[in-house]
């Protein structure tokens, strides 16, 4: 069975967006995934197809009304739906490379796109809507947010990247921040290859990506290394 993401959306033409192309694009129409973008105005019953109103107690901008879409949200997934239900959102859960490859190993994922000012509490709630964040910043919509989201996911997905030990040795997969590359040719600019990197010593190698790895760490993401237990001395 493949992974199955489905999306709603007042703007369902940006899917899939870049994930038609390249690796994504060619997993795509194997059928290794799917994607199906569901437009959120359909299921407004007035002649302006209105799926927002004013936020109760007053404020600037408008909010997504929760009766049209908790409709949306059931035509897509149902009781039986073992899929999470993810509203992309500022105040959500931050996206970590763990929560990705979690969701990765799934069924597939149904996504909220937010607009407006925010989505009405009640449809968060009585839906079971969880908010994931890619960052702190605001976006005009959820639908970028749910493109990067996707595209991280569709990566990890068995068959979808040519070499797999390139979703491995990443950043962020071990808790550290990925090494620097270097390809020919071996001078450039005055800068030369570093090298242990032609040495041909594996383990020479490996040692000294590790030790790239957590200097870049420390000097960039000092938050990442303070997450981290030190080993116990015994």
């Amino acid at each position: 069975m493949s992974f199955k993401a489905d999306i709603l959306t007042l703007y369902p033409q940006m899917f899939p967006g870049h994930l038609g192309e390249s690796l994504a694009g060619r997993a795509l129409e194997r059928g290794d995934w799917s994607i199906d973008a569901m437009q959120i105005r359909d299921f407004a019953s007035d002649r302006h197809r209105s799926v927002d109103d004013t936020p109760a107690g007053g404020g600037a901008g408008m909010v997504l009304k929760p009766d049209i879409l908790a409709m949306a949200v059931d035509a897509v997934s149902g009781a039986d739906d073992k899929r999470p239900r993810l509203l992309m959102s500022p105040r959500g859960r931050p996206l970590t490379q763990q929560f990705v490859r979690d969701l990765a190993g799934g069924p597939g994922v149904v996504i909220v796109c937010g607009r407006f000012e925010g989505v009405d509490q009640r449809v968060i709630d009585g839906r079971r809507l969880e908010e994931v964040s890619i960052g702190d910043y605001i976006l005009s919509g959820g639908e970028p947010a749910a493109l990067v989201l996707l595209d991280a996911i569709v990566r990890l997905l068995p068959g979808v990247m040519g070499n797999e030990q390139s979703a491995v040795m990443e950043s962020f997969e071990d808790g550290l921040l990925e090494h620097p590359h270097y390809t020919r040719p071996q001078d450039w600019e005055g800068a030369s290859i570093p090298p242990v990197l032609l040495s041909g010593n594996h383990a020479d190698i490996a040692a000294w990506r590790r030790a790239e790895s957590e200097r870049l760490t420390a000097e960039r993401r000092p938050d990442l290394v303070k997450g981290k237990k030190k080993p116990a001395k015994g």
